[in-house]
């Protein structure tokens, strides 16, 4: 018997045309799940979803649709529904940060322009990174899990950060936008906890990925700015993850090895939670 438990079933991945997502989503495939591939950039999730296919043997499709926009995500909804059926799992995977929600120093210390600090964050900036990152869990979760909660049965797994747990200077959008899906998680997943649907997070530790390159390489010198290098003396085991690293807790948690278990992040971080600095 197949402990995974996964061919055959469907899983929607939110954000898969991204580096993260798409390594996900090729994981799931490996196993025989029929994955769909939802990305604002509809060429790129195609180009994704036919690169899957090909290496996996498994049905997977590309579908254009934003993650804070209902009616798209129903049409893609339907779409799927069509072609694979109902989802079974959902990876919300669709998130990132943006310089527009960046503070510019890291602490106020007195002689700063008020606009590279706090104060100079434009709400505009802030509302797209939140949203994107929050929002952007929760809409997807509307379309895609009431087909789970009629049938009974399914799993979401929603993609938090370290940011989660211990804030990390500059990014007051992102960070508070995970620390809300990370509150979400537990809410919903005590909400469904009785339909037979499961609702866990992955906190990522420190990848990189282009929505955070501003941040970690000089775009003059291609060397690790002085942000990257105190993450990786931060890092225990010395270094950045990669996005292959995070698949053997996605497959746990929307497997059958983790059926009892419901309303959990699990950090995978290198050691970075567990260090205190010294």
């Amino acid at each position: 018997m197949n402990e995974l438990e996964l061919k055959d079933k469907t899983a929607v991945i939110t954000g898969g045309a991204g580096v993260i997502c798409s390594e996900m989503a090729r994981a799931l495939a490996l196993q025989g799940v029929r994955t769909a591939i939802i990305d604002l950039n509809k060429e790129a999730a195609l180009k994704i979803a036919g690169e899957i296919e090909k290496e996996s043997g498994t049905p997977s499709m590309g579908l254009a649709a934003s993650v804070l926009d209902k009616s798209s995500l129903n049409a893609a909804r339907e779409e799927l529904i069509s072609r694979f059926g109902p989802a079974d799992i959902l990876v919300n995977g669709a998130g990132g940060n943006a310089a527009s929600a960046t503070t510019k120093v890291e602490m106020i210390e007195g002689n700063e322009e008020l606009t590279d600090t706090f104060f100079g964050l434009g709400i505009d900036g802030f509302d797209q990174v939140f949203d994107l990152n929050f929002k952007g869990t929760l809409l997807p979760t509307m379309v895609f899990a009431a087909d789970m909660v009629k049938r009974r049965s399914g799993t979401i797994i929603n993609i938090s950060s370290m940011n989660s747990y211990r804030p990390l200077t500059k990014i007051a959008a992102y960070s508070a936008a995970k620390a809300a899906v990370n509150n979400f998680t537990q809410w919903l997943a005590v909400h469904f906890a009785k339909t037979g649907v499961r609702v866990n997070a992955i906190a990522p530790g420190f990848l990189l990925t282009n929505q955070n390159r501003f941040l970690l390489i000089d775009e003059k010198t291609g060397e690790l700015t002085a942000r990257a290098k105190k993450i990786i003396g931060n890092t225990p085991m010395d270094r950045f993850g990669t996005p292959g690293e995070l698949t053997g807790t996605l497959l746990y948690l929307a497997s059958g090895l983790s059926k009892f278990v419901t309303g959990i992040v699990i950090p995978v971080d290198g050691g970075f939670s567990a260090y205190s600095g010294v």
